[in-house]
């Protein structure tokens, strides 16, 4: 049965009181921003926690940093803000697309990246195939300091972490690439996708792929990377179509999940095309680059 009774809520004001709160509550709490996962606990039938510890007003947790080498965004930073403060940077534009296009307008007001890569349940989160096509990775704050590691390695630790580890920010190293998002909803407003393909891919000067990365989400449980693909794109031309023919060559290596939405089959069987759009949109970003 779901406690009927208020939560406490804690407002840090800064990482180090947020840790230490919530390493002291133990697992009876968690840290809450956006809180948009927090609030559908009820349909998930899922218990809500005794305590959560407010990172809202956090302030390096609400910035994002852009220098030569990475960009910082703060864990609390929302999608909306995501679209608008880094539309401006073309290699971001996979990750800016995934914020722009997720839930819906009042969702993208409130949702969090960090939010996006906490929920272990949400196997459709728009943000994190594009943060793992960016080669990104996750700041991590504990008692005991803070340490990085992909998002990847997060994934798959982050139902195992202990109480007090919180996402601190996510660095994204600049790379001379381009990016895009491909993601099929069943509807158009407010539908979760089916399935989703973010590419960052680097092109020589005579056209051919130089570096490819490719991740794959809501087809599983959890968002990865598609290395098949991306070893059998790099040193040929940067062609959609040619794409589309190499993902229908790799689709085994998926097993797609049963949802209310779709079925598994029809989620992996969606993604050669998804995955032509991505580069199709590529290739314009490139074409527009040279002025063709």
């Amino acid at each position: 049965m779901l406690s009927k009774r208020a939560p406490h809520l804690y407002v840090a004001k800064t990482v180090e009181e947020a840790v230490t709160a919530l390493h002291d509550y133990g697992h009876d709490g968690e840290p809450i921003a956006g809180a948009t996962w927090i609030m559908r606990a009820p349909v998930r039938r899922a218990p809500l926690k005794k305590a959560y510890v407010s990172l809202a007003a956090i302030g390096e947790m609400n910035a994002i940093d852009v220098t030569e080498r990475e960009i910082s965004i703060g864990a609390s930073v929302t999608h909306q803000a995501l679209a608008a403060m880094l539309g401006s940077v073309p290699s971001l534009k996979v990750l800016t697309d995934a914020a722009a296009k997720s839930a819906n307008p009042a969702v993208r007001g409130v949702a969090t990246i960090g939010g996006n890569l906490c929920s272990a349940g949400f196997p459709a989160a728009d943000l994190v195939p594009a943060l793992m096509s960016l080669a990104a990775e996750v700041e991590l704050a504990t008692v005991n300091g803070s340490s990085r590691t992909s998002v990847e390695a997060f994934l798959q630790a982050r139902a195992s972490l202990e109480p007090g580890a919180i996402v601190r920010r996510i660095s994204i190293p600049r790379r001379a690439h381009y990016s895009a998002h491909a993601r099929l909803p069943l509807r158009k407003a407010g539908d979760y996708p089916v399935a989703i393909v973010s590419a960052a891919l680097e092109v020589a000067p005579d056209g051919r792929v130089s570096h490819a990365t490719v991740a794959v989400g809501s087809v599983e449980e959890r968002s990865r990377q598609w290395p098949e693909l991306e070893n059998a794109l790099v040193g040929g031309p940067l062609d959609a179509d040619r794409a589309k023919l190499i993902g229908a060559q790799h689709l085994r290596v998926f097993k797609g999940r049963d949802g209310v939405e779709a079925p598994g089959w029809y989620r992996t069987q969606v993604l050669p095309a998804l995955l032509h759009r991505a580069v199709a949109d590529i290739q314009a970003q490139l074409e527009k680059q040279q002025g063709r």
